[in-house]
């Protein structure tokens, strides 16, 4: 099984942040534009391919689809991840069961696998998006409570706090 950074590392293969900073905007833009691009990042993430075999536009298709469900299950979606059911197989005989997924490429099912291990140990609940809408960032959650909103508190949740801050003084002021 690989990393849960590993699966954050996944979602943020797509770039929606749209904020400025520093006067400049964000350019905003998807990693995952070819085979080609999918099997260079599944090179960086360490993950497995089809027995050395070439990625193809379906394989490309599958892992936006799967990066789409799990940013869709992070914003609340309970029914996104539905058509990634794992199930428990014999391991090795040291390990008794396992986690196991079935959707044909390796890569993907190490990833689903992964997931579905995090949920069972209470992990799952560390990944987050980032709050500021403008940015959606995903983001492991390493606060000691668990309960942080922003992928980077000195960016996005200083941007929030700052405009909450102007919000009120100018209410004060009306």
């Amino acid at each position: 099984m690989v990393d849960l950074d590993v699966v954050v590392d996944l979602l943020n293969t797509i770039d929606k942040r749209t904020f400025r900073r520093h006067g400049e905007p964000h350019v905003a833009g998807e990693h995952l534009t070819s085979p080609q691009a999918l099997a260079d990042w599944l090179t960086t993430a360490h993950l497995p391919t089809s027995h050395g075999s070439r990625l193809d536009p379906g394989d490309l298709a599958a892992a936006i689809a799967l990066r789409e469900a799990l940013r869709a299950a992070l914003d609340g979606d309970s029914a996104a991840l539905a058509g990634y059911p794992v199930r428990l197989v014999p391991g090795p005989p040291d390990e008794g069961l396992r986690l196991a997924a079935g959707t044909g490429r390796p890569w993907l099912d190490e990833i689903v696998e992964t997931v579905a291990a995090s949920v069972a140990r209470g992990d799952w609940k560390r990944v987050k998006l980032c709050a500021a809408p403008d940015c959606r960032w995903a983001f492991h959650d390493t606060s000691r409570n668990g309960r942080g909103r922003w992928c980077e508190m000195g960016v996005c949740g200083n941007r929030h706090k700052t405009r909450a801050y102007r919000e009120r003084r100018q209410q004060h002021t009306v």
